[in-house]
């Protein structure tokens, strides 16, 4: 929880640049048809079990970040864990489209000296052994690959950080998506939706790959007393629909095209959200209590 607290206070620090103005003021957000939700994976011990983020593999395997545990952990279909890979700090987990893994490192406040990265390893081997992809991020936390499978690393501390296949920073395009507060990340087409804790707190943008240097803010998330929630990770649906995470334990559903933004699930604090493979109304959230949610979308 310190992680998350101090990635607050240094975001609320900062002022952003260059952002249109918001589409939603801070007041509370209205509930949409609700969602059901079930556990997938039961919580474990307090901080030390924190699943910092949830993701696939092509076989179907779950695996979650134990941030504290300095480890990612892979888990059947049963829900009976399968292998451990050891991460510092990991944040996303994403399947590659080369079929490898890939995982953030570093997401603490001390990447700020030992700085962080992206590791990567076979998600089938029955012992997976990690490697560096890309290194050398100030507290890294989303990602998310395009269809050219160019890797995009959500960076609180530099904004977007893009990496192409071989592995080479893109210094042009990272220096046009600089900023502070950057969280979680997703890609559909040629948009990129991001989660950001700046200036404001809880804010959710979107802006073109050609042209990340102007953004649009979707919406700003307040909790249901009107102040500014932590917005964490997020979704991208087929439709284009947008599902957001937040600290207040908040699933928010934002729709770009419509400007509609709603909330379809209040429980315990939520830290990362995934779609269950094959399904289009079932999602994975991870909590900061170490479970994993299951939630089904009213449709």
């Amino acid at each position: 929880m310190f992680v998350r607290q101090l990635a607050a206070i240094v975001a609320l620090s900062c002022a952003g640049a260059g952002l249109a103005l918001p589409a939603a003021a801070a007041d509370p957000i209205s509930t949409c048809a609700p969602a059901r939700v079930t556990t997938a994976l039961p919580a474990g011990t307090p901080v030390l079990d924190w699943a910092e983020n949830v993701g696939y593999d092509r076989r179907g395997n779950l695996w979650v970040s134990r941030l504290y545990r300095n480890e990612v952990q892979r888990y059947d279909n049963t829900g009976k864990l399968t292998a451990t890979v050891p991460v510092a700090f990991p944040g996303a987990v994403r399947l590659g489209p080369d079929g490898l893994l890939y995982v953030v490192y570093g997401d603490a406040p001390s990447s700020a000296v030992i700085p962080g990265g992206v590791l990567r390893f076979d998600p089938d081997a029955a012992d997976p052994r990690p490697e560096v992809f890309a290194s050398g991020f100030t507290m890294p936390n989303g990602a998310a690959f395009d269809s050219a499978g160019n890797l995009y690393v959500a960076a609180t501390g530099s904004g977007v950080i893009r990496i192409g296949r071989d592995g080479v920073l893109d210094k042009d395009w990272t220096a046009r998506a600089a900023g502070t507060g950057a969280n979680g990340i997703v890609v559909r087409g040629e948009m990129i939706y991001l989660t950001s804790n700046g200036n404001p707190l809880g804010r959710v943008l979107s802006f073109s790959i050609a042209a990340p240097e102007h953004r649009t803010v979707l919406a700003d998330l307040s909790t249901s007393l009107g102040i500014p929630d932590f917005a964490d990770d997020l979704h991208v649906d087929g439709d284009g629909v947008l599902y957001v995470t937040t600290v207040s334990g908040q699933l928010v559903r934002i729709d770009p095209a419509s400007g509609g933004v709603c909330t379809v699930l209040s429980t315990e604090p939520m830290t990362a959200v995934v779609a269950v493979p094959g399904r289009t109304d079932e999602l994975l959230a991870g909590t900061e209590a170490g479970g994993v949610l299951r939630i089904r979308l009213a449709r």
